[in-house]
């Protein structure tokens, strides 16, 4: 009895291994939309995460940002007064901390950069700027800001991404 479930078996696991390599196969499709890219197309590994070529920028090729090298430097350059809490260079977002200006002690600020385009254009940058005044028990509290500030920092970061885009072309 024995013996004769022994080609049943056989069958069986031909077929899962036949469906588990069709399904393996399925997972290296290279078709339909990606949601990270690194840079480096000519990765062909296990799940795209390596076996790149050498001399094609392999693994050990820089990453590229996410967003205009321009702006992304110039931001960083021009916030670089208040303390940095996050940047991230793929997304395109610069949050700073909040800052106390010591001539004025009793008012803080914190500013939100978005770099919204790979494109060096002045449509490509959106900055906001947080205030808030002390109330005189330690505590904070929100106050508006003006809309000039905002424009006046956004101007400050495309002036100096244009300063670093001529002094890269200049050599």
């Amino acid at each position: 009895m024995a013996f004769a479930r022994r080609p049943w078996m056989r069958v069986v696991s031909v077929g899962v291994l036949a469906l588990s390599l069709v399904g393996v196969t399925a997972c290296g499709s290279t078709g339909g939309t990606r949601t990270f890219q690194s840079g480096d197309e000519s990765r062909s590994g296990l799940f795209g995460l390596g076996g790149g070529s050498a001399g094609k920028g392999g693994a050990g090729a820089p990453a590229q940002l996410g967003v205009n090298g321009y702006l992304w430097r110039a931001t960083l350059d021009t916030l670089s007064f208040m303390p940095l809490a996050s940047a991230d260079p793929y997304g395109g977002v610069v949050i700073t901390d909040w800052y106390v200006n010591p001539e004025k002690p009793d008012e803080r600020f914190k500013a939100t950069a978005y770099i919204l385009d790979t494109r060096l254009r002045a449509d490509g940058l959106n900055v906001t700027v947080f205030k808030q005044i002390s109330d005189g028990a330690g505590g904070w509290t929100d106050a508006p800001t003006s809309a000039q500030t905002e424009t006046d920092i956004e101007n400050a970061i495309l002036t100096r991404a244009r300063q670093l885009r001529l002094a890269n072309i200049s050599g």
